[in-house]
């Protein structure tokens, strides 16, 4: 752990935690959830007066029944009593009414400030983490915002204003000595319980680190059903899964062991404080000082104090889970994102879309360059190639164009302007790709071509579908555009998701269009159809094309090979055939390998 990561974790642990967190209590700007904040409170304060007149009444009916006192005034005292039970119900309840829409307002606004900034971390801290684990963080974080709002206005508080008021109560009718008695008793049970309590943290947070495994191994396996499938290994991941469900079982049964003892424990304090209350109000009974009433209403008002009391030990609990809870999200929250913009960036303006990469050195790990002082310079309206060996930082240059990583030397141009300089929203905006690997949202296949254009229609979404080629299969679909395309675009076939990543760039129109081994992992066939389609997006647009199989670039404009992440050659497809370098060589490869191919399915 960094220094600042060791400081970032010290200020969003405990306290520091929940004092970040206070401010939700009072959000700026919103007088409505000020008004039902106050009111809450309010209602909270008329609860806890009604509670302790009950038992108030109670006393008085019993000592009225020891005087002979006529039906109707013990049956009014009666009737007080049970009204007062009532209206400490009610007020609870009318509280929680008007309190709901200020905690599920505080959830609503940190749950989307916390989603926000988990998009804008960078590519880097997604790769490294499981998505389980995040959305399983970021769940938990924002449920325990509502809890603690609740227990924070609705149990401590109140919990500390009844026991000041029993605590005068029982100074002025019982002497000094139940005081005493009743504030050791509290002491007692407060430090048994954070100690208990502290102890099962531990617990806690263990089960939860086992619960994030079980969850990220979960998801992980199933997003990858297709290669469990290819390797029959449905039993290793059942194995593997079995396993960290089973750590989570044992954490559990831990857990549930320790709430045992804690709550033997709690049951034990509070009776005895019950018992010896009571016995000295029957000794003060005994010698003519106490009424029979006495021993109801001290009753009453224990009981009184040990319902929030035995909720306590449940709230702090809650409250300790809830600022494990709060600090996994915090820190979470307070992960600077790799890649930010300068303090007012420009919005990046491409009136022709010529790129130009001056010295760029960049690695994706310290001492370990991928790419080692690169130039390349693409002429608007052109087209440029990239093609070299596997490893030597093709795809990293989209990714550097996108700003996913800022290169650690030089700096990347479009029509004159540095990149590092201008907004990443303006940026991303003037760039389409097409890339390897089309990954579809799980929704209609109209919902994701009109993913390119935030705002489009209908009809852009099918001109954008025609001009991809892939009308006629929508056409076919009984749903049409309101076809499901399955998680991660499954239900589509290698070429039918292509042709929605090409559909969705045209939406979007960009000046400048990356295809990142668009066609690689295509058929020959199916290879053609959509090479034809890009060539046709292609037109009046800077193309950079990412190319593993050299027959789809020969047409470019200017083919750059690189080596190790410098740029070992460049030039036209004849240019670099004549130089018979190391593009010769790849392309000699390739073509010996295609005909291979084509006598292997000859011969079948």
């Amino acid at each position: 752990m960094t220094a600042d990561q060791a400081k970032s974790a010290k200020a969003n642990s405990g306290l520091a935690a929940l004092w970040r967190f206070l401010p939700m209590l009072w959000p700026k700007g919103e007088a409505e959830l000020k008004v039902r904040v106050v009111l809450a409170v309010l209602l909270v304060l008329a609860g806890k007066a009604v509670g302790l007149a009950g038992p108030y009444a109670l006393k008085l009916a019993v000592d009225r029944m020891s005087g002979h006192a006529a039906f109707a005034v013990v049956a009014g005292l009666v009737l007080a009593y049970a009204a007062a039970r009532f209206g400490g119900v009610l007020s609870d309840n009318l509280r929680n009414a008007v309190f709901e829409k200020v905690g599920q307002d505080a959830a609503r606004r940190l749950a989307a400030k916390v989603f926000r900034h988990v998009h804008d971390l960078s590519l880097r801290f997604h790769l490294e983490r499981r998505t389980g684990s995040l959305t399983k963080i970021v769940e938990r974080g924002t449920k325990s915002i509502d809890m603690m709002l609740y227990f924070l206005l609705f149990n401590i508080a109140p919990t500390l204003i009844e026991l000041t008021a029993i605590c005068v109560i029982f100074f002025v009718k019982f002497g000094f000595g139940l005081v005493a008695a009743t504030l050791a008793i509290v002491v007692i049970y407060i430090t048994f319980t954070r100690k208990v309590s502290d102890w099962r943290t531990n617990i806690q947070r263990q089960m939860n680190d086992v619960d994030n495994k079980a969850i990220g191994r979960a998801v992980d396996s199933l997003l990858n059903y297709e290669t469990v499938k290819y390797f029959g290994a449905e039993d290793r991941e059942a194995a593997r899964y079995e396993e960290a469900v089973g750590a989570f079982a044992r954490a559990s049964v831990r857990n549930e062991v320790s709430l045992a003892w804690l709550n033997i424990g709690q049951s034990l304090i509070t009776n005895l404080m019950m018992a010896g209350a009571m016995i000295f109000t029957v000794w003060g009974w005994s010698k003519g000082r106490f009424t029979p009433g006495d021993v109801v209403w001290i009753n009453g008002l224990l009981m009184q104090l040990f319902r929030p009391l035995d909720m306590l030990g449940w709230v702090y609990r809650s409250i300790r889970q809830g600022l494990i809870d709060m600090e996994a999200m915090w820190n979470l929250l307070d992960t600077p994102a790799e890649v930010t913009d300068r303090p007012n960036a420009p919005a990046l303006s491409v009136k022709r879309g010529s790129i130009r990469f001056e010295h760029v050195r960049f690695g994706y790990d310290p001492g370990r360059d991928i790419l080692q002082g690169l130039d390349i310079d693409i002429p608007a309206g052109t087209s440029c190639a990239i093609v070299g060996p596997s490893g030597a930082g093709k795809s990293t240059i989209a990714r550097l164009l996108y700003r996913f990583y800022d290169p650690q030397d030089g700096r990347i141009l479009i029509d004159g302007q540095d990149i590092a300089g201008v907004s990443q929203r303006s940026l991303r905006a003037a760039i389409g790709i097409v890339p390897q690997d089309t990954v579809l949202f799980n929704d209609t296949i109209g919902y994701n071509i009109g993913y390119g254009l935030g705002d489009s229609n209908q009809a852009q979404i099918e001109d954008a579908a025609r001009g991809a080629a892939i009308d006629q299969f929508i056409a076919a679909l009984p749903e049409h555009y309101e076809a499901m395309v399955g998680e991660r675009g499954l239900k589509l076939s290698g070429g039918e998701k292509q042709r929605v990543a090409i559909a969705r760039t045209l939406l979007k129109n960009p000046p400048i269009l990356v295809l990142d081994e668009a066609t690689s992992a295509l058929d020959s066939r199916t290879e053609q159809a959509i090479q034809e389609t890009l060539d046709r997006v292609s037109e009046s647009r800077t193309t950079i094309m990412i190319a593993h199989r050299l027959s789809t670039i020969v047409n470019a404009d200017q083919i750059v090979v690189l080596d190790h992440g410098r740029v070992a050659e460049r030039g036209t497809h004849e240019q670099l055939l004549d130089k018979d370098g190391l593009y010769a060589e790849l392309w000699q490869r390739q073509a010996e390998a295609q005909l291979a191919e084509e006598i292997a399915q000859a011969a079948e």
